[in-house]
């Protein structure tokens, strides 16, 4: 009898201007040249994030991933820690970097859209990234670029064309059957 595998673990070096970096560890569930699905399992959250007074991710709670080389966002399916979905949540951010198959770096650009299921997708923390050109933290260009990605978002998703189809076939069911 063959023992599974686990998959592989990515670092993800997250930088937030001005100096900030985090490293997320998550397991690499699907790996093609047009996307990357991780999976952050049972997360440490605290206190949990709330949307619209509803709680959508919780520490225990699990967010499948899906990176797009080239891309200036990722997309996360938020589950709280009984595995509820709550929504798709994504990040603005520079293409990532992939400095080996298992060190990723990218630097979030503040903006990030919120899609809950039912509800509208919402732009949040412009404030942040008008906050961040203020001070020095990101130039006027990237900024613009921010922006435009984050409209991109909005546009696609009120027209039906985002996320890509791939977001809808990798519940979190799905992503925790390839982990052992």
């Amino acid at each position: 009898m063959l023992e599974e595998c686990p998959p592989p673990r990515v670092h993800i070096h997250y930088r937030r201007p001005p100096n900030r970096e985090e490293v997320f560890v998550q397991d690499l569930i699907h790996d093609r040249d047009d996307v990357k699905v991780t999976l952050a399992r049972e997360i440490e959250f605290s206190p949990p994030m709330e949307r619209e007074g509803r709680t959508v991710l919780e520490s225990g709670s699990d967010v499948v991933w899906f990176t797009f080389p080239g891309v200036w966002h990722d997309i996360g399916r938020f589950h709280r820690a009984d595995g509820t979905f709550t929504g798709l949540y994504a990040n603005v951010l520079t293409p990532v970097e992939f400095r080996s198959a298992s060190t990723w770096h990218t630097t979030d650009l503040f903006l990030d859209v919120w899609w809950p299921p039912g509800g509208s997708p919402t732009l949040l923390d412009r404030d942040q990234l008008e906050e961040a050109v203020d001070r020095g933290w990101v130039d006027h260009a990237t900024a613009d670029r921010a922006e435009a990605e984050a409209r991109e978002i909005l546009h696609g998703a009120r027209s039906g064309s985002w996320p890509p189809p791939i977001v809808s076939a990798w519940t979190r069911e799905r992503a925790r059957s390839r982990v052992p």
